[in-house]
């Protein structure tokens, strides 16, 4: 059973910083990436940020210079470091694990607001 648990949403004004955490436990083997997805009320989910087993990053252009993915691989967890959040930053985050398939978090609500 693998489980994913996600902390660090909130709500923060514009120009603010949030940490979002995504703990992996369970049987995981051979992690190919982690990261996280977003979801915007009446939006589409979208990719937010990758980070893979070999340490490589992908960011979608909308957060590029402003959010950094990192990972502990020890620990088998993953952050998003969310530096100069912007009102359309606001959705409900969704940490995921690639493994042997797709393992999602609960979600988190991150909302951008003054």
């Amino acid at each position: 059973q693998v489980q994913l648990v996600e902390s660090g949403g909130g709500l923060v004004q514009p120009g603010g910083s949030l940490r979002l955490s995504c703990a992996a436990s369970g049987s995981i083997v051979n992690t190919y990436s982690m990261g996280w997805y977003r979801q915007a009320p009446g939006k589409q989910r979208e990719l937010v940020a990758t980070i893979t087993r070999a340490g490589t990053t992908n960011y979608a252009d909308s957060v590029k210079g402003r959010f950094t993915i990192s990972r502990d691989s020890a620990k088998n967890t993953a952050y998003l470091q969310m530096n100069s959040l912007k009102p359309e930053d606001t959705a409900v985050y969704y940490c995921y694990v690639l493994s042997s398939t797709f393992y999602w978090g609960q979600g988190t609500q991150v909302t951008v607001s003054s």
